[in-house]
């Protein structure tokens, strides 16, 4: 699969109060409120953004935020190398973009997986590619969807997926979501979907003491047997003989 076309650097959520002295970075940085509004200032120039309306600061720009009312913002670092062309400098020509519904979905999306702190590095920049496209086109690509989608799918690889609820969350048609996947990662939904429950399942093998039941359950097979059929399939050893190969490698590094 191809790199995405963002190297994040950090997502986060934040509020503003007093005005303070004004900084700058060397990195691009995207304001995205949630709710309430700010007041910048950007190389002099002073405008604001509220749910309908964000801004892209520039690097090395000089700037300052403050507000008057309760607020709360995403704000997304990017790397300064990925946004030489394309999408990036179509936003930073034009600094200030209204926030279609789409956009503010997925900001909404993203603001509640960071106050629930289960945002992490993966789940963002898998995200980032979709919300960028859907800042400028509106329209997310397919790829952005797709990738998008595999971070979701690989954050809780336990919850009810089929190839369909997976279209579904991408927004593709099930034949373009099997095409996807075909040429960018050349095999099918359900194979990487079985990959990703035998991964999640041999890393609570490894590290927990949780019944092979329960840990059958919680990475998404039906029982313990569809379980140990998919590993042996897989990787030729039982669940019970991978914990206990696990456990003996420890026992002997320590």
């Amino acid at each position: 699969m191809s790199s995405p076309s963002n190297t994040l650097i950090d997502l986060s959520l934040r509020s503003y109060a007093e005005l303070r002295a004004p900084n700058r970075h060397d990195y691009v940085q995207l304001v995205l409120p949630m709710h309430g509004q700010l007041l910048l200032e950007i190389e002099g120039k002073t405008g604001r953004v509220d749910t309908q309306q964000g801004v892209v600061i520039a690097s090395g720009a000089w700037h300052a935020q403050h507000s008057q009312v309760a607020n709360s913002s995403i704000i997304v670092d990017v790397a300064e190398s990925a946004v030489t062309a394309g999408h990036w400098q179509r936003l930073l020509d034009n600094p200030y973009m209204a926030l279609g519904q789409g956009a503010r979905k997925l900001i909404e999306y993203m603001g509640l997986m960071a106050q629930q702190q289960i945002l992490t590095p993966a789940l963002a920049r898998g995200w980032t590619p979709l919300l960028l496209d859907t800042l400028v086109l509106d329209v997310p690509q397919p790829m952005s969807r797709l990738s998008a989608l595999l971070v979701r799918v690989q954050s809780d690889p336990g919850q009810p997926w089929s190839t369909d609820t997976m279209a579904r969350c991408a927004c593709l048609s099930v034949s373009r979501l099997h095409a996807l996947f075909r040429s960018e990662l050349q095999t099918t939904p359900h194979a990487w979907l079985l990959q990703q429950r035998l991964s999640r399942a041999c890393e609570l093998l490894a590290s927990s003491k949780t019944t092979i039941a329960q840990i059958a359950l919680a990475a998404g097979f039906s029982d313990q047997s569809a379980l140990t059929r998919a590993m042996r399939d897989s990787i030729d050893v039982t669940p019970s003989a991978y914990r206990r190969q696990r456990r003996e490698t420890r026992s002997k590094v320590q």
